[in-house]
């Protein structure tokens, strides 16, 4: 095959890979490609310099080949831009003389198998977050991390041995805890009020639904719904809302943009930069799965991925302040009637599925 020939071919990939989440499906198969824009982009951008260095452009069929890869492109770089370093933040910056709502939140999926907790041990240790969330963990991680987890007062924990357990453990106290099981009675998640250290009060809900995988979950249909269930709390709550957990799933996908619009939550990592949490031991296929997203009450006061843990996930660490009078300032719209209903369908979806099991 020659070079131009390749790049042709590279391209209708491209092009074929960049259309394929519009489609309205939840196989995994298509919901698969939501995860690879930055790699996407990265390779179409080498394509066509290649093209442009390499080859004159003369002939009709190759001006059409360069604006359809140039279209591609575009498209992929405006999915992608918001998550650039600069610093049109969705979240603002915490104000530096208002910190009596400070408080800091550590968020890692340790990787069930990984013998090594004396590295999320050091970790903690390091960063000294008022709250710790944990997941994929069983007993055993229960036990490891006890060395750390023993001086927090407050805890949930839910060990499982289905890669699907959470432990949740605060310096600040917990109200009303609760462990829920949305979607499925084998896929937890954890909800509570969290009494800030100035009295104030905040929701929190700790969610790892379940990815699309072709083994075990061929659709992403649990996924989807556990989301939207949450979206609809967010926006019932009287009360400042955080969600934060290992989502399984990319920030700039169709249903991550549905639960944002509908629970008018806002991303933390916007304007801030990618801080891509999986997978860590790869250089290159690495996308950020695991997310904070809050209600326009919060600011961010610092923001940054934990050191490696020799897990597939690098940890999450964010420290957040309650700023309510600033709260108009960066309130997003509400959620469009259409929105709403496409919510409703995923779980109603979901519900259906599993009755017809």
């Amino acid at each position: 095959m020659t070079l131009k020939g390749f790049l042709q071919g590279f391209g209708i990939i491209a092009v074929v890979m960049t259309l394929v989440p519009l489609i309205a499906a939840d196989f995994w198969w298509i919901r698969i490609f939501d995860y690879l824009h930055i790699q996407l982009t990265l390779l179409t951008l080498t394509a066509i310099a290649a093209y442009f260095i390499r080859f004159d452009i003369k002939r009709a069929e190759d001006y059409i080949f360069m604006v359809v890869l140039l279209a591609c492109f575009i498209f992929q770089v405006v999915k992608i831009y918001p998550y650039f370093p600069h610093k049109n933040y969705e979240v603002g910056q915490a104000s530096e003389e208002n910190f009596s709502n400070k408080f800091s939140l550590y968020t890692s999926n340790v990787l069930q198998k990984n013998e090594n907790p004396d590295l999320v041990v050091a970790d903690i240790k390091k960063q000294n977050p008022d709250i710790l969330l944990f997941t994929e963990t069983n007993t055993r991680w229960k036990n490891d991390l006890a060395a750390v987890t023993n001086s927090y007062p407050y805890k949930v924990e839910v060990p499982l041995d289905n890669t699907y357990g959470m432990l949740f453990y605060s310096r600040l106290e917990l109200k009303n805890p609760e462990i829920r099981f949305l979607v499925d009675d084998s896929i937890p998640s954890i909800h509570s009020i969290l009494k800030l250290r100035s009295g104030e009060e905040v929701m929190f809900h700790a969610i790892h639904p379940t990815p699309p995988m072709p083994q075990h979950n061929p659709s992403s249909s649990d996924r989807d719904a556990e989301m939207m269930k949450i979206a609809f709390m967010v926006k019932d709550s009287k009360l400042p809302v955080i969600v934060a957990g290992d989502f399984n799933d990319v920030a700039w996908s169709s249903t991550t943009a549905l639960f944002q619009n509908v629970g008018g939550l806002l991303n933390t990592r916007i304007g801030r930069g990618f801080y891509n949490t999986f997978d860590a031991s790869s250089f290159i296929m690495r996308w950020s799965l695991d997310h904070v997203f809050v209600t326009e009450e919060f600011r961010v006061a610092d923001f940054k991925l934990g050191s490696s843990i020799d897990s597939d996930h690098l940890p999450l660490y964010i420290e957040l302040n309650l700023e309510p009078e600033k709260a108009e300032e960066q309130k997003p719209g509400p959620a469009t009637k259409e929105e709403i209903k496409s919510a409703r369908e995923q779980i109603k979806a979901e519900q259906e599925a599993k009755g017809n099991n």
